[in-house]
């Protein structure tokens, strides 16, 4: 398949920032968790095909993405057909403690007034600790559009906190 002490390097190298895309995206830990483990197993089987055409970190993005979009659409099935009652306890699973959960629901309270691409910028500056530059490079954008995207959902972020 492909060469497990390379992909080990790469998996340590950009866990963080794949893990803080997929949260900006998703705003739930779990499922976030989740969609990392699926976009790192297609990265693992996929990877003889890969052909650069570009960054690395852009075609993980890309991965990332569309699981992120399926995991959406299966929500919505489920949602559809009534199944959303049986998540949680029930299907076995284990309670976070309060305060986390209180925490949680701040910060998904608060990324959910910002725009997708604020969310995902803030969140990589942030969480996954990138440099203004390079997240410009990571989302193509140019820089001085990362850096008044970023200051703007700053400003929207204090304000709401504010507000609580």
């Amino acid at each position: 398949m492909g060469d497990a002490e390379a992909f080990q390097q790469l998996y340590q190298s950009t866990d963080r920032t794949v893990y803080s895309f997929i949260l900006s995206i998703l705003k739930n830990p779990q499922d976030a968790e989740e969609v990392m483990q699926e976009t790192y197993l297609k990265v693992w089987t996929s990877a003889a095909a890969y052909q650069s055409q570009g960054k690395p970190l852009a075609w993980m993005f890309t991965i990332a993405r569309n699981l992120c979009y399926m995991k959406f659409r299966e929500q919505k099935r489920q949602a559809d057909v009534g199944l959303e009652d049986l998540n949680g306890e029930e299907a076995g699973e284990v309670c976070l403690p309060l305060e986390n959960l209180a925490d949680a629901m701040v910060l998904k309270a608060a990324l959910d007034i910002l725009k997708e691409d604020e969310r995902q910028i803030v969140l990589l500056h942030a969480s996954a600790g990138l440099k203004h530059r390079e997240i410009a490079a990571d989302l193509q954008m140019p820089l001085a559009t990362v850096l008044s995207k970023y200051n703007r959902a700053m400003k929207k972020l204090k304000q709401y906190l504010r507000e609580e």
